[in-house]
């Protein structure tokens, strides 16, 4: 056997090579046995089944116009009753559903509604919207905006510019009245009449010979906007620009934002009204349909 030197020049005795090795590498899982591996992967799986079960349970309950019986949302789930009647104690422990003491059917909890209310804060509309705006600005080969409501104005949080090569200023984080922009008019159509009659107290200022002035005319005007589904405003705020809105809604069918194609007079005309309004339509369901919302 062969000696190696140690450092004080005695002979050092070699290690025997068993111990001298590196120890083998041990593969994940060894020495598990393969029933406790089996039985392990069973339970993840029932977990994983059981999370999608009540999962689904939530969602038939938010699609059910009232309260539904435990009967009901198992034969609508596929369900043994006895498993839909185990997980909605489970989910009412939580919260997240509420049972009624007298019918005993279920609805969605107030713990459901607080989590929705979180989510739509959270929301980047602004985000949201802006992939459709920009296809929208090609389809039109205008200026697509979209405005909500900031105050008592109409402030613009996105603007995109169609291809076309006169170009409108660029009115992203700065606010317009609300009354003469056919945004600001989608906007104040959606609002009760005591804040359109607050707005319009101090007096509707003037900004171009066809801006809406009076009170009657304007309660008029936001009443035909409800009536058409739409809004125009044609020089009202800066001579020689038009625009054309409709309304955004979130999920819970409020109106909280306008879509506007606008641009130069000459190539926004009242006969391309009905063309801009359709594909500003389009535009609008998409982002309602991206904020949780449904289409009629």
């Amino acid at each position: 056997m062969a000696l190696e030197i140690s450092p004080q020049g005695r002979p050092a005795p070699a290690l025997p090579l068993a111990a001298s090795a590196a120890p083998p590498l041990v593969a994940p899982g060894a020495g598990i046995p393969a029933a406790v591996d089996r039985d392990r992967d069973l339970l993840d799986g029932n977990a994983v089944r059981s999370v999608d079960r009540a999962a689904s349970l939530l969602l038939a309950l938010g699609e059910c116009p009232g309260e539904a019986g435990v009967t009901e949302l198992a034969r609508r789930l596929g369900l043994h009753k006895s498993t839909a009647s185990r997980l909605l104690a489970t989910l009412q422990r939580r919260g997240l559903v509420e049972q009624d003491e007298e019918s005993g059917k279920y609805r969605l909890g107030l713990v459901v509604i607080r989590l929705a209310e979180r989510a739509e804060r959270t929301l980047d509309l602004r985000g949201i919207a802006l992939p459709e705006l920009e296809r929208l600005a090609r389809v039109t080969r205008e200026t697509v905006s979209l405005g909500i409501v900031e105050g008592d104005a109409c402030l613009t949080v996105a603007q995109v510019d169609g291809p076309n090569m006169v170009a409108c200023p660029d009115w992203t984080g700065r606010t317009t009245p609300l009354h003469c922009v056919a945004s600001g008019k989608i906007l104040l159509a959606a609002m009760a009449e005591r804040d359109v009659l607050r707005i319009a107290r101090p007096g509707l200022s003037a900004r171009t010979e066809r801006t809406i002035t009076g009170l009657e005319a304007l309660l008029e005007e936001l009443a035909r906007v409800r009536r058409r589904g739409f809004a125009t405003a044609f020089s009202e705020w800066i001579e020689g620009t038009n625009g054309v809105a409709v309304p955004v809604a979130d999920a819970r069918g409020r109106v909280i934002a306008s879509i506007g194609v606008w641009g130069p007079a000459f190539r926004v005309t009242a006969g391309r009204v009905a063309e801009i309004v359709a594909s500003a339509r389009q535009t609008a369901a998409a982002v309602t349909v991206r904020l949780g919302g449904a289409v009629a």
